[in-house]
């Protein structure tokens, strides 16, 4: 033996060191290991291994081997029936022929059993296939005798045998050479001359942190780990050593610490973290295969993968007795502090499910219990999809992780709403902030629309022949007030959401008066059948036709070609709604109407309505898209959206964005060539033009730009935020979506939004006050327009007011007066101002932006409000306060916030009885959510409810942005942590850029009013006013476009905007929007990049000027 495991070393000398101790044992065989891993003592080692275990061989001596020398020899059976029959049988089957193997166990490892031994069978329930030459893992190897036998079986390319304890990886070692040589030391090859030392490695790993940490991809994961929580978990927090105590060792292979995951109540934390940590190291057709004991129940154990993205199949299930040495009093709190019961059985015959507390209770009393277990063979159904959504969560939201759900029964539902959770992550990981996008919807969009509609239909359309809305009726309604008809004759399955007042008209009569005002739209409701509504429109001649198409009649051209024909030959534009009939599919149904575009052009006077509510996960929703091939349609519907509606929600556009890519991702582009289409026959009526009051408004309007200038614009002109969107706020967007079967209680946003109010601006609420929800405060804003001129109110706006608001209300043909406001104070509301207004006004409706006032940046104190409010109800007025912009205060030292409780209460019941306070207000820029948008609207008095009701046709929020609105309200009424956090941080920033500006814009000739509030500043450009600048010619301006060419033009007022855009690429609003004369208005919630560059932009123009 002296070359064996050391000079002079016997047996009996080896065996007397184990007789030690245990932890003298480990150390002899750490001596053995040292000599196995070298090549030139190798076949030594293994003879003296062959040696100890003759020694040990009879069946007496291994029983007392564990006691007296703190180690075993045993054997392990792989296969019984391979075992008892002859060699002809093992070669049909196709196994390598080895029947047994030989195993070292030491008493700080896990010793096989039936936990073991019941998985090994599951595995061999698999074909023999499944691990031929593949990369395997196996977790929680012990001695490693399920991982040798994997390799001496099925023969993969490479098995890691990974444990948290080190002995066990140790002992793991030697028992891989003792069954890679045979007991001469020699080594044993397989059919493919490998040896096992070839196909195995052990390692010392926390479940799959090696394989993880060296990018090791795998094809099998497979694990036998334990399943119940450490009764005392203080145990747990030791650091994991060789040289720890055995008992510690050993009860890693019986316990487990709690993980962090919602499945940890079960006592599966363990088990939901491997399968965490494997999806990310997995292949994409990996295949997990877990043991899994019974006790939590089969529902529990299958919603562990199931929710996690995974098919599962169960490959064995079996019982076998609790082992004794494991304590299950973690299992009986848990059932003490929750609804759930575990499952035993009472020995292995019964079949009645018992407690974990009879079963704890009955166990001490000597009697043994049983659990059932089971092995299940899980593999990822969308796998690329599933591994982008976990790698999103791990980094820095694992909180979400618990409300993950992505167990669907149906397929459908998960191969829709998988790759959108997917897509969903990579932008909330990639994206700092949501970026601008257009009023016409976003480009990514629209193009995607049109390339379906290519690809599918073979029209041949492009992003800008489609304009984006909310919902199909605010598109409906938005096309009715665009063209202002004397009559328009509507699908009645399209009215549902048109204003009252329009159902109810009964103008047809003096249609053709001089004197019709041009707001008088009638509608007449229409059957759905075609020929029934060609009849109408030929007999009333209406000058707008809204309609769809009975299924029977959409499957061919002629209905929609004698549609087409009729409303041109009377001079009727044509909105056809196609939403019943439109099939996101890949293999769509026949559409006429589609059909025809494929092969003609949309006709000047027709368009295509669409509104898309056809998903399989969410049956409410909606976004909705107009085609028009005529470009100038296409431009006024993009402005009336961002007039009427704000922005389309991101999310919605998102949603169904990733529909159509799935739809289009596997295409082969332009692979058939789209047949020319026919020209377009002239019209012989002229149809409706645009009202002239949109007209004007229109064209007066200072809207953002998103011409074709495309991404080099810098926009400092419209109300979004551009700053980085916080943690927080990400993962409520991705858990409103990863969530399924919310409760109503998870969506109801009003309770919420009464907190929320109360507590900043001490509005009164009650459960009687009414809320009113939307998607944004600028449609809501909008209805109370209709209501002030259905009562022939007028609109009250303070000089210094939000322009987007003042053109929304003119465009809805409201009566409007201008409050003066002064410099001297700011451009603020005065009560002195607003009483000279009032005295002249009758019916007013005064708003009011506070306590941030837009687009100043300024605060109205308590007291300002106090007074202004005060002076409207002595005139009886009707109040707007809007706090959509407020929320983001910087400056506001000595300004103590808003208590209007005592004010409104003291004006309800003193001042005139038509007097009443609604609070307007919006919740993206307070939460800094970006993509979300969400106003509120609350009432004081029911005065004005019912007119506001008599509009319908809002568009409302998705549940999904309500539970997410919900979760940050909640976050924020705690006043501390991330959100509240990030919050400040936004604050600081909007301070530290204000300033900036300010510097910036003075530095260059600028007058700055300094904002301590808000997302917007104004400044006077009053070192240019009267100057000279050349810049490049556009083809409108009607000058030469020559290459390099340019004109000088003389700045003022009206062309300072477009001065500063086509010079420096830099959008703003000039003094026509902000109403205060000189002043433009430029807001300050960019991206750090962008605010760098606008800067830059105005020290550019400075500079051209100056030159």
């Amino acid at each position: 033996m002296a070359d064996g495991v050391g000079a002079c070393r016997s047996v009996d000398e080896f065996l007397s060191q184990c007789q030690q101790s245990g932890d003298a044992a480990y150390a002899a065989f750490r001596s053995v290991l040292e000599r196995l891993e070298d090549p030139s003592t190798r076949a030594r080692a293994r003879i003296f291994l062959s040696d100890l275990q003759s020694r040990l061989d009879s069946p007496q001596s291994s029983e007392q081997c564990f006691d007296k020398f703190h180690f075993q020899i045993e054997q392990v059976v792989l296969d019984q029936y391979q075992a008892t029959h002859d060699g002809n049988r093992t070669d049909q089957l196709g196994y390598q022929g080895r029947k047994k193997l030989t195993m070292m166990i030491i008493p700080s490892i896990f010793i096989p059993e039936d936990w073991s031994f019941t998985f090994y069978e599951g595995l061999n329930r698999h074909q023999d296939s499944i691990f031929k030459d593949k990369s395997v893992a196996e977790l929680g190897c012990g001695n490693g005798w399920i991982t040798i036998a994997i390799a001496a079986k099925w023969s993969p390319m490479k098995v890691y045998g990974l444990d948290i304890n080190p002995r066990a990886v140790k002992m793991s070692w030697i028992n891989l050479y003792l069954n890679a040589l045979d007991e001469k030391g020699q080594p044993i090859f397989d059919s493919e001359g490998k040896t096992l030392l070839d196909r195995v490695e052990f390692h010392e790993s926390d479940l799959l942190s090696y394989c993880r940490d060296r990018d090791i991809k795998l094809e099998r994961i497979v694990g036998c780990i334990p399943q119940i929580l450490n009764p005392n978990p203080d145990a747990m927090s030791k650091m994991i050593t060789e040289n720890a105590s055995e008992e510690f060792l050993y009860s890693l292979s019986n316990y487990c610490a709690l993980q962090g995951f919602v499945e940890d109540q079960f006592g599966l934390g363990l088990i939901a973290r491997a399968v965490e940590e494997g999806i990310a190291v997995i292949q994409p057709s990996g295949i997990m295969i877990f043991n899994m004991g019974g006790r939590p129940g089969q529902a529990v154990c299958r919603r562990l993968f199931e929710r996690r993205g995974f098919r599962i199949n169960k490959l064995w299930q079996t019982k076998v007795l609790q082992a004794a040495d494991t304590d299950i009093s973690a299992l009986v709190e848990i059932e003490k502090n929750s609804p759930h019961r575990f499952e035993f059985f009472m020995g292995l015959a019964s079949d009645q499910p018992l407690c974990a507390r009879t079963a704890w209770a009955y166990g001490r009393a000597g009697g043994r219990i049983s659990h059932a277990l089971s092995v299940y063979s899980c593999q990822l159904r969308r796998p690329n999809e599933v591994k982008t959504i976990f790698e999103f969560l791990k980094n820095g939201f694992l909180d979400v992780s618990s409300s993950l759900d992505l167990s669907f029964e149906d397929d459908s539902v998960a191969d829709e709403k998988i790759p959108f959770l997917a897509y969903l992550a990579s932008s909330l990981k990639e994206s700092s902030y949501f970026p601008y996008e257009p009023p016409a919807g976003s480009k990514r969009f629209r193009n995607l629309i049109a390339g379906f509609m290519k690809t599918y239909h073979h029209i041949p359309l492009n992003a800008d022949n489609i304009v984006i809305f909310p919902t199909r009726a605010a598109a409906i309604e938005n096309a009715l007030r665009l063209f202002s008809p004397r009559l328009a004759i509507v699908d009645q399955h399209l009215t549902l959401n048109l204003p009252r007042k329009w159902l109810t008209s009964l103008v047809l009569e003096v249609a053709e008066a001089k004197d019709r005002l041009e707001d008088e739209i009638t509608v007449i409701e229409a059957p759905h059948q075609s020929d029934l509504m060609i009849e109408l429109i030929k007999k009333l001649k209406p000058q707008v036709v809204i309609t769809g198409m009975a299924q029977y009649e959409s499957v061919t051209i002629s209905a929609f070609q004698h549609l087409l024909d009729v409303t041109r030959d009377i001079g009727s534009r044509l909105f056809l709604d196609i939403s019943e009939h439109f099939e996101l599919s890949s293999l769509p149904a026949s559409n006429g109407v589609l059909k025809y575009l494929a092969g003609n052009p949309l006709p000047a006077h027709a368009a295509i309505i669409c509104g898309l509510v056809k998903n399989q996960v969410y049956k409410d929703l909606e976004v909705a898209f107009v085609i028009s091939e005529e470009q100038s349609i296409f431009k006024v519907l993009s402005k009336t959206v961002e007039l009427l509606e704000g922005n389309t929600a991101a999310i919605s556009q998102n949603y169904y964005g990733c529909l159509f890519h799935e739809l289009l991702a596997f295409q082969l582009a332009d692979r058939r060539r789209h047949s020319e289409r026919e020209a377009q026959k002239p019209k012989s009526v002229d149809t409706i033009g645009i009202a002239n009051s949109a007209i004007s408004v229109l064209n007066d309007s200072e809207l953002s730009i998103s011409e074709d200038q495309g991404s080099s614009l810098i926009h400092m002109d419209v109300d979004q935020s551009f700053l980085h969107v916080p943690s927080p706020v990400k993962a409520a967007i991705f858990e409103s979506f990863a969530r399924q079967n919310m409760s109503e209680a998870e969506l109801d946003v009003v309770p919420s939004i009464k907190q929320h109010i109360k507590s900043e601006y001490g509005f009164p609420v009650d459960g009687s006050t009414e809320l009113i929800y939307a998607n944004s405060s600028l449609a809501l804003f909008n209805k109370l327009v209709l209501c002030c001129t259905q009562e022939g109110g007028t609109l009250c706006f303070p000089a210094g007011s939000n322009g987007n608001y003042i053109s929304a209300a003119k465009f809805l043909k409201a009566n409007i007066v201008t409050v003066p406001t002064q410099s001297a104070e700011g451009f603020k509301l005065t009560e002195k101002s607003i009483l000279e207004v009032l005295e002249t006004v009758k019916q007013p409706w005064v708003y009011i932006c506070g306590p941030t006032i837009s687009p100043t940046g300024l605060l109205y104190s308590n007291r300002e409000i106090e007074k202004i409010l005060s002076a409207c109800g002595k005139f009886g007025a009707r109040v707007i306060i809007d706090t959509s912009f407020s929320g983001l205060e910087f400056g506001s030292e000595g300004w103590g916030g808003w208590d209007l409780t005592s004010s409104l209460s003291m004006l309800n019941s003193s001042s005139n009885r038509a007097f009443s306070v609604c609070l307007l207000g919006g919740l993206s820029f307070k939460l800094l959510t970006g993509a979300l948008k969400f106003g509120f609207l609350v009432f004081n008095r029911s005065n004005i409810v019912d007119a506001f009701h008599s509009f319908p046709g809002l568009s409302k929020p998705h549940g999904t942005v309500k539970y997410a609105i919900k979760k940050l309200l909640g976050l924020r009424e705690r006043k501390t942590g991330e959100v509240m956090d990030a919050v400040a941080n936004h604050i600081g920033m909007l301070k530290s850029r204000s300033k900036c500006l300010k510097e910036t814009l003075e530095k260059n000739g600028w007058d700055v009013l300094e904002p301590c509030a808000g997302l917007s500043m104004v400044a006077k450009p009053s070192a240019y006013l009267d100057k000279t600048i050349s810049i490049k010619p556009n083809p409108k301006d009607g000058v030469g476009t020559e290459k390099g060419s340019t004109y000088d033009i003389k700045i003022n007022d009206s062309n300072f905007r477009e001065a500063l855009l086509r010079s420096t690429g830099l959008c703003i609003n000039s003094s026509s929007w902000t109403g205060i004369p000189g002043y433009c208005r430029f807001t300050i919630a960019l991206d750090d990049n962008e605010f760098e560059q606008a800067l830059g932009c105005i020290a550019k123009f400075g500079s051209a000027i100056s030159n």
